[in-house]
């Protein structure tokens, strides 16, 4: 798609109504992408730019996006190298995802919305709990809050779902069990997050917790 179509295309959203432009793994194109944005960040008519990522980025090229980008949507995937080698076949994730979120979070910060809840800046977290790696979810809820604080906005996911090669393979053929479900949960209202997300876990009642709204999908961000 050539530039001028791409910024059409934005027009377009913009014009029917929609809250954001979100970009999903956008990398391979951002230097088209960014000629794009800043032809339209320049209307009247302007929406938040969100940038959805794996968070396997370099810092450089977020760097790149700043001025650009209103709301990270940034997944935490793993803690450990061997499990980001064994669920997606890379050695480095841990490493370059926690660089990548410290920089999304020193751009943007805490999440902002309007009164309506509908997001303008900031930095949301996805945290997906994956069967057997509760422990992880924990380990990566822990180092948000050592190393950004418990005013980020979490998205916790109970939503994991084998397919493809992942239901021939081992401990990644399952859903997530109740208990693990139940054990991100608890870590997160131990630690003293509040704002964001919790999803439904679909098998049981909903988890009770202190603090954090249990509501599927339930948002709890500042408001401005």
């Amino acid at each position: 798609m050539p530039v001028e179509a791409l910024v059409s295309v934005l027009r377009d959203l913009a014009d029917k109504g929609c809250h954001n432009w979100n970009l999903v793994s956008p990398t391979p194109w951002l230097p088209m992408i960014g000629q794009a944005l800043n032809i339209v960040k320049r209307d009247v008519n302007k929406l938040p730019v969100v940038y959805n990522t794996s968070s396997y980025e370099r810092v450089e090229t977020l760097r790149s996006l700043e001025g650009l980008v209103d709301i990270y949507l940034a997944d935490l995937r793993y803690a450990r190298e061997n499990t980001a080698r064994e669920g997606s076949g890379i050695s480095d994730y841990v490493k370059f995802s926690r660089a990548a979120l410290l920089e999304m979070w020193r751009q943007s910060g805490q999440l902002e919305t309007t009164p309506e809840g509908i997001g303008l800046s900031g930095l949301i977290c996805r945290i997906l709990i994956l069967p057997g790696l509760a422990d992880e979810a924990c380990e990566n809820i822990r180092w948000l809050a050592d190393n950004i604080g418990t005013k980020i906005a979490v998205s916790v996911m109970a939503q994991y779902t084998p397919v493809y090669k992942a239901v021939k393979a081992g401990k990644w053929n399952r859903p997530i069990s109740y208990d693990e479900y139940r054990q991100v949960c608890r870590e997160v209202e131990k630690i003293g997050f509040t704002n964001g997300w919790i999803q439904d876990y679909n098998k049981q009642p909903n988890l009770k917790m202190a603090g954090f709204n249990m509501l599927a999908m339930k948002f709890v961000a500042r408001e401005v």
